[in-house]
């Protein structure tokens, strides 16, 4: 994502801040010290709970989110029985980037996956830092940037990609922005994720586990192997990992 000069160096999945500041949010912790404080002076740390809806399709926006150490998952809804997740977004990003184009309606919904912090700012209070900070507005024009890839990316890899392949990335995506190896989630919930019928995420992930890539029982699943998993991932995760680091890292 953003070519940020110095500030961060890298690591497996994202980049990873090498300064002690106050915020383990990537796009923050990349802005000049000043320009922080200034921004984080009108927001505040907030819980995000499991399954927690941030915005829906069409509805306004009243706060953008700054993951720290939870995250989003981006969703389009096809009809009331199925939908599909076209992005994520967790500490190395933002919540809420149509406001960045100038436009205050979100265009997905907005769930949370992943419990844990984050700073929270009113829709009013960002849009006057995005007129004040040029450091700000430079930043959040190249994660937008790199978050429409993600988007188109997305839609590619459901199209042409099998569906062991896509789960494999979206277990790194996952594991990338919860920071762990271990996970409670359902088959149903996959499915949903990816668009698929729930058939198909269990023959994919018993396809994954006999590899030893994965254990999965009882709605947990650990990642064994996360080498053997980047290997078995389609490209598609290797790619966005490449693009965020070229333009934002």
């Amino acid at each position: 994502m953003l070519a940020l000069p110095n500030h961060f160096a890298t690591a497996q999945g994202f980049p990873m801040p090498t300064s002690n500041v106050r915020s383990e949010n990537l796009l923050l912790a990349g802005l000049p010290a000043a320009d922080r404080r200034r921004l984080l002076a009108h927001g505040e740390e907030v819980e995000l709970a499991v399954a927690e809806t941030l915005t829906e399709p069409g509805e306004r926006i009243r706060h953008v989110f700054f993951p720290i150490d939870g995250f989003i998952s981006l969703v389009c809804p096809i009809d009331e029985h199925a939908q599909l997740e076209v992005g994520l977004v967790g500490k190395e990003g933002m919540f809420g980037v149509s406001l960045v184009l100038g436009v205050n309606v979100s265009p997905l919904r907005g769930v949370v996956q992943g419990p844990g912090l984050a700073w929270r700012l009113d829709a009013a209070a960002f849009r006057r830092e995005l007129e004040l900070s040029a450091a700000l507005r430079r930043i959040l024009d190249r994660y937008t940037y790199v978050l429409l890839t993600q988007i188109a990316q997305t839609a590619a890899c459901t199209r042409f990609h099998f569906v062991d392949a896509r789960l494999a990335r979206w277990l790194l995506m996952t594991r990338d922005r919860a920071s762990s190896d271990t996970f409670r989630i359902t088959h149903e919930f996959l499915a949903y994720m990816l668009g698929v019928r729930r058939v198909g995420v269990t023959r994919a992930a018993s396809a994954l586990q006999r590899r030893k890539l994965i254990r999965y029982r009882h709605g947990n699943l650990q990642i064994l192997d996360a080498r053997g998993l980047e290997a078995a991932a389609c490209g598609c995760y290797a790619t966005a990992n490449g693009t965020y680091t070229s333009v934002l890292g």
